[in-house]
């Protein structure tokens, strides 16, 4: 696990904070808050986000919104070249009170790369016009449900199993050995799913796969390559795919691609 090391938000003069970083895959930064609002944006690179109730997964095109005092970690699962953007706590509340998942379209990306390397420019009439104008477009960003619920922190065996399958969605591991590596029994960790997530652990798996393909369909990867990773034949994916948001594989990326 690593740090967060987030830039000097003691400052609240400043109306935002830029952060560029690049992590490595399979870094897992451990749960921390900031005073400060955060926007969490990758240029290049897939991330989940898990806060205290839920996991996001998050592809290029997509950023997270993440409120002032809202505990959050990071796991890796490519190489990232992150952009991230601190809003203080005045400029915070002018956006949503809850995490959100916000599409990132060109303009957006545009004005957050400009934020990050416009950093102490010289020009304040423009570096205030790009922070007004990206609070414009972070209001009017499109909603994503790309969100897997996530036990409380109760329970650790429920938690390291939760993570375990986030971090490998693809290993069809059975259930019994998941309990032993648990140290529960099979009885035990289906009653404690059951209670702390409202779903099976079939059920919560297929959740992760489907937020994983989602995130790896808006980046372009061909629908065989999706299937393949995950387990599944292009056919049964398909058909998995359309009972669980109706629509095929397909049509959901045409989607996305037009959004």
């Amino acid at each position: 696990m690593a740090l967060a090391a987030p830039p000097d938000l003691s400052d609240t003069d400043v109306p935002v904070q830029p952060l560029a970083r690049t992590y490595p895959r399979g870094l897992f930064i451990e749960p921390h808050e900031h005073a400060w609002g955060q926007l969490l944006y990758a240029m290049s690179g897939v991330m989940w986000v898990e806060t205290p109730n839920e996991a996001l997964v998050v592809p290029p095109q997509r950023a997270v919104w993440l409120p002032p005092g809202v505990p959050h970690g990071i796991r890796v699962v490519t190489d990232l070249q992150m952009r991230n953007i601190y809003l203080r706590p005045s400029l915070a509340a002018t956006l949503d009170s809850q995490v959100q998942v916000l599409q990132v379209d060109n303009l957006l990306r545009e004005l957050i790369v400009r934020l990050v390397e416009h950093e102490g420019a010289p020009q304040p009439e423009y570096y205030d016009a790009l922070v007004n104008l990206a609070l414009l477009e972070l209001k009017r960003a499109r909603r994503s449900q790309l969100k897997i619920v996530l036990p409380d922190s109760s329970d650790r065996r429920l938690i390291n199993l939760c993570q375990a399958v986030m971090a490998a969605p693809s290993l069809d591991i059975p259930f019994e050995r998941h309990a032993e590596a648990a140290g529960a029994s099979v009885r035990t960790l289906a009653r404690l799913f059951k209670d702390g997530l409202g779903m099976g652990f079939a059920e919560w798996r297929r959740q992760v796969q489907l937020a994983t393909a989602a995130a790896e369909l808006i980046q372009g990867v061909p629908v065989s390559t999706i299937a393949r990773e995950l387990g599944y034949s292009p056919g049964s994916f398909s058909d998995m795919f359309r009972r669980e948001l109706g629509l095929a594989p397909s049509q959901y990326a045409a989607g996305e691609a037009c959004a």
